[in-house]
């Protein structure tokens, strides 16, 4: 009997151990640096035998509409959540995201001070970045040097045009230029609204009214449908970010504006086959270089409803660490750490010497001025979205109307028309004019 009770003993630790765990319900997009984030997670389970993740890895609209449904009906389903500089001061302000209280070995203020104050509201951050990005012009070299051609470190968009004419050789299988036609405010949108800003137009006037049928925006718009169409890959209208990334990596992009994380996946000898052929310059300008290229993080969160908020807490504090930075680059590579996020990233010998696009991506974030991106003052804050809740809706609908005109559906301006009206309806039933 006593023999029986020692057994019993002895095994009852192990399995509460073993189901003790806490399940941690973590959202996010299916980047590559959530994938690896993924993949490295047995690392915080090893070190946390309390916790294990659950991962939820969706395409980017998925991903921002089930996240948002969650959060604003407070269902609870996620304790992580992926969301950006958009979501955070508004959900913050409504109470909907706990506070990220990091410890003094975190080091918060290695935070790239832009990435923190955009994930901040009233002085607390709320959201802890994984990654920060800007926009900026990929190319490929080569491609450009065989037809005698150069590019501006800082180019314009007729420059893009320029030498997208004389590169495009769709029979080779490779396209001028790459970009994003799928609808959506943080698909099409982000680079339409960067080229708009940089054409002289804004989301608002400084009564909140809607300026979409304005002269920029038809600027602005027909030169990034006429471009499409006439050099750019034959499903533009389906494509974002890892579409393009993929067709840039297959060597059938010779050029490609978009999110400067794309930087150490082009440049990846294992996934790309051009590799050894990209070079780097700023994002385009027109009449202004006043929010040509844009500012984003994907940050990680917590939701207000969460029940484990102590365990997500530790996962976030794990994931967006220095240290998760040193064993991304001692394990799968210094080109492929995170980047946008801390300054002590860029002060790595390591990372500088195995990425070469370092110092181009540091430039175009430090460049990007949330506060002052529009050549006509703007009562918003934000680049290549108006921090506002309506926003949503208002760049939902227009990233609608604009993917219509790059696909013949629309004309421009039936395209801009239609976006003013559905953005009028929005902003007069929000309540911001009569």
């Amino acid at each position: 009997m006593k023999t029986r009770r020692f057994i019993v003993l002895m095994l009852c630790p192990l399995w509460v151990s073993a189901h003790a765990a806490t399940e941690l319900v973590v959202a996010t997009v299916n980047n590559s640096h959530m994938v690896t984030m993924q993949k490295l997670s047995p690392v915080f389970e090893r070190d946390n035998p309390d916790i294990k993740v659950k991962w939820m890895v969706m395409q980017e609209s998925e991903l921002r509409a089930r996240v948002s449904a969650d959060i604003t009906n407070k269902s609870g389903a996620f304790d992580v959540v992926t969301i950006g500089m958009y979501e955070t001061p508004i959900w913050a302000k409504k109470g909907w995201l706990e506070e990220i209280k990091p410890d003094a070995k975190y080091d918060v203020r290695d935070i790239l001070p832009a990435m923190r104050d955009g994930l901040s509201h009233q002085g607390k951050l709320y959201a802890a970045p994984f990654y920060g990005e800007s926009s900026m012009t990929m190319y490929r070299h080569d491609l450009l040097e065989k037809a005698g051609l150069g590019m501006p470190s800082q180019p314009t968009w007729e420059h893009i045009r320029t030498i997208a004419a004389k590169v495009n050789h769709p029979s080779a299988g490779v396209y001028g230029i790459c970009l994003r036609g799928k609808p959506g405010w943080g698909d099409n949108m982000a680079l339409v609204s960067t080229m708009v800003n940089a054409f002289g137009g804004q989301w608002f006037d400084m009564a909140w009214k809607p300026q979409i049928d304005t002269v920029p925006w038809k600027n602005a718009v027909s030169f990034y449908v006429d471009l499409l169409q006439k050099y750019g890959p034959p499903d533009a209208v389906a494509n974002s970010f890892n579409e393009n990334l993929n067709l840039f990596n297959a060597g059938k992009c010779a050029m490609w504006i978009d999110a400067t994380i794309a930087a150490s996946f082009i440049t990846d000898p294992q996934k790309s086959k051009v590799a050894d052929k990209v070079a780097f310059a700023q994002a385009p300008s027109a009449v202004t270089s006043k929010g040509a290229s844009w500012l984003w993080a994907w940050a990680l969160a917590i939701p207000s409803v969460s029940a484990k908020t102590r365990e997500a807490q530790r996962f976030i504090r794990w994931a967006t660490s220095k240290e998760y930075v040193q064993l991304v680059g001692s394990q799968m590579g210094w080109n492929q750490v995170p980047t946008g996020t801390r300054i002590s990233t860029y002060r790595n010998a390591n990372f500088i010497k195995g990425s070469r696009w370092a110092y181009s991506e540091a430039s175009a974030i430090a460049l990007s001025n949330p506060t002052d991106a529009t050549l006509l003052h703007s009562p918003y804050v934000g680049i290549q979205f108006a921090a506002i809740p309506e926003f949503q809706v208002v760049g939902q609908a227009t990233g609608i109307f604009v993917n219509e005109a790059l696909a013949g559906k629309r004309t421009v301006t039936q395209a801009l028309q239609a976006a003013q009206l559905a953005a009028d309806q929005e902003m007069r039933k929000a309540g911001y004019y009569k």
